[in-house]
């Protein structure tokens, strides 16, 4: 595995594999990895003859008040478990290679409508981050395949309406969420929670799946569905952020001739904000 900081010697690279005719997979990480992170190196390895994984906390997509300089750094842990992998390059560039004149007067990439509301209500300008850094990264790797966890699903939606767009020649994959025995999905953040906080976490998932269920079952009052699932997270010790019943590719609310739909939470337990999703077909 080739460890990469500087952009001439990753396009040099690049350069070389695609001479050689060879096609590219990119898995863009924050670093801090874990098992959800590496089925999104083992995807890749089974869509392209090369795998570039980069590691960058992006400073663009954290928020006033939010943990970038608390975000957990574990880079040598992480370069050993892509190692494992036979990754075949991990970039790990600094946030003056990246951003080399500085946050202020850098060029960013805006998603309007699909990066409003959710996440992109709660945290202002951070999908703005999220898409300038990945547009950054398809421009240095140019990848045939590009890989993304589906727990951040409006994320996943905000990068494939982008990549459309802007006609970036990338195929935007999704990967199913992993998650712990305990039904808990993955995510650097679960660092810090207690055991005991991680129990009660998993009312997160409980309670998708139990809207999930109402669904199913022929329930179609998504708001009140919405509204019980709130206060399920409230008796369990958790705060929503939002609970709410989109539709799958949109993410608008969803009507009654929807039949694609997603289930979308985010919830705080203390400090600690959780997200996660259930897509469910109705008929």
């Amino acid at each position: 595995m080739q460890s990469i900081t500087e952009i001439k010697s990753l396009r040099s690279q690049i350069k070389a594999w695609r001479q050689a005719g060879l096609s590219v997979a990119l898995v863009p990480t924050m670093g801090n990895l874990h098992q959800g992170h590496f089925s999104l190196v083992e995807k890749a390895k089974n869509m392209a003859d090369k795998v570039v994984v980069s590691i960058f906390v992006n400073p663009m997509q954290f928020g006033v008040n939010e943990d970038l300089d608390n975000y957990p750094r574990t880079l040598v842990a992480d370069k050993q478990g892509l190692a494992e992998l036979d990754t075949d390059i991990v970039f790990t560039p600094t946030t003056e290679t990246i951003y080399p004149n500085g946050l202020d007067a850098q060029s960013f990439v805006d998603v309007p409508g699909i990066s409003m509301g959710y996440c992109g209500g709660s945290r202002p300008g951070h999908f703005r981050g999220v898409a300038t850094v990945v547009t950054k990264l398809f421009n240095l790797v140019q990848p045939d395949y590009a890989c993304f966890g589906e727990k951040d699903f409006q994320q996943l939606q905000v990068i494939k309406t982008m990549a459309h767009d802007l006609s970036i020649p990338v195929e935007i994959i999704g990967v199913a969420t992993s998650r712990e025995v305990s039904g808990l999905a993955m995510s650097s953040r679960n660092g810090y929670l207690s055991e005991i906080q991680k129990e009660t976490a998993t009312e997160l998932f409980r309670t998708l799946n139990w809207s999930a269920e109402q669904l199913n079952a022929g329930r179609r009052d998504f708001t009140e569905i919405c509204q019980q699932a709130k206060q399920r997270l409230q008796q369990a010790g958790l705060k929503a952020d939002y609970f709410e019943i989109a539709q799958r590719d949109t993410l608008k609310n969803a009507t009654l001739n929807d039949s694609q739909l997603v289930i979308l939470a985010a919830a705080f337990l203390g400090p600690v904000r959780l997200i996660d999703n259930l897509q469910v077909n109705i008929t």
